[in-house]
Protein backbone atom coordinates (compact mmCIF):
# COMPACT_ATOMS: atom_id res chain seq x y z
CA UNK A 1 0.00 0.00 0.00
CA UNK A 2 1.36 3.40 -1.00
CA UNK A 3 1.27 6.44 1.28
CA UNK A 4 1.55 8.82 -1.68
CA UNK A 5 -1.09 11.51 -1.47
CA UNK A 6 -1.65 11.29 2.28
CA UNK A 7 -1.59 14.63 4.01
CA UNK A 8 -0.13 15.59 7.32
CA UNK A 9 -2.39 15.44 10.35
CA UNK A 10 -1.66 17.89 13.15
CA UNK A 11 -2.02 16.89 16.78
CA UNK A 12 -4.04 19.05 19.16
CA UNK A 13 -0.78 20.44 20.59
CA UNK A 14 0.48 21.37 17.12
CA UNK A 15 -2.85 22.94 16.17
CA UNK A 16 -2.98 24.96 19.40
CA UNK A 17 0.61 26.19 18.94
CA UNK A 18 -0.16 27.17 15.33
CA UNK A 19 -3.28 29.11 16.40
CA UNK A 20 -1.84 30.42 19.66
CA UNK A 21 -4.76 29.05 21.67
CA UNK A 22 -5.13 26.74 24.67
CA UNK A 23 -6.25 23.12 24.53
CA UNK A 24 -9.39 24.19 26.37
CA UNK A 25 -10.24 26.69 23.64
CA UNK A 26 -9.67 24.03 20.98
CA UNK A 27 -11.91 21.61 22.89
CA UNK A 28 -14.60 24.28 23.17
CA UNK A 29 -14.39 24.94 19.41
CA UNK A 30 -14.89 21.24 18.72
CA UNK A 31 -17.84 21.06 21.13
CA UNK A 32 -19.51 24.21 19.76
CA UNK A 33 -18.75 23.32 16.14
CA UNK A 34 -17.21 26.69 15.30
CA UNK A 35 -13.63 25.58 14.72
CA UNK A 36 -12.08 23.69 11.83
CA UNK A 37 -13.13 20.14 11.00
CA UNK A 38 -11.25 17.49 12.92
CA UNK A 39 -10.68 13.75 12.83
CA UNK A 40 -11.36 11.59 15.86
CA UNK A 41 -9.82 8.13 16.02
CA UNK A 42 -10.51 6.60 19.41
CA UNK A 43 -9.42 9.22 21.92
CA UNK A 44 -7.05 10.95 19.49
CA UNK A 45 -8.00 14.18 17.74
CA UNK A 46 -6.18 15.31 14.60
CA UNK A 47 -6.53 18.20 12.18
CA UNK A 48 -5.89 17.68 8.46
CA UNK A 49 -3.91 20.50 6.84
CA UNK A 50 -6.51 20.79 4.06
CA UNK A 51 -9.29 21.28 6.63
CA UNK A 52 -7.28 24.05 8.30
CA UNK A 53 -6.73 25.78 4.95
CA UNK A 54 -10.45 25.52 4.15
CA UNK A 55 -11.39 26.88 7.57
CA UNK A 56 -9.06 29.86 7.07
CA UNK A 57 -10.60 30.60 3.67
CA UNK A 58 -14.15 30.28 5.02
CA UNK A 59 -13.37 32.64 7.90
CA UNK A 60 -11.42 35.27 5.97
CA UNK A 61 -13.39 38.52 6.03
CA UNK A 62 -13.13 41.71 4.03
CA UNK A 63 -14.88 43.77 6.70
CA UNK A 64 -15.96 43.52 10.32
Amino acid sequence: MSVTGLERLLTVDEYCAWRGISKGTAANERYMGNGPKFIKAGKSVRYAESDLKNWIEENTKDRT
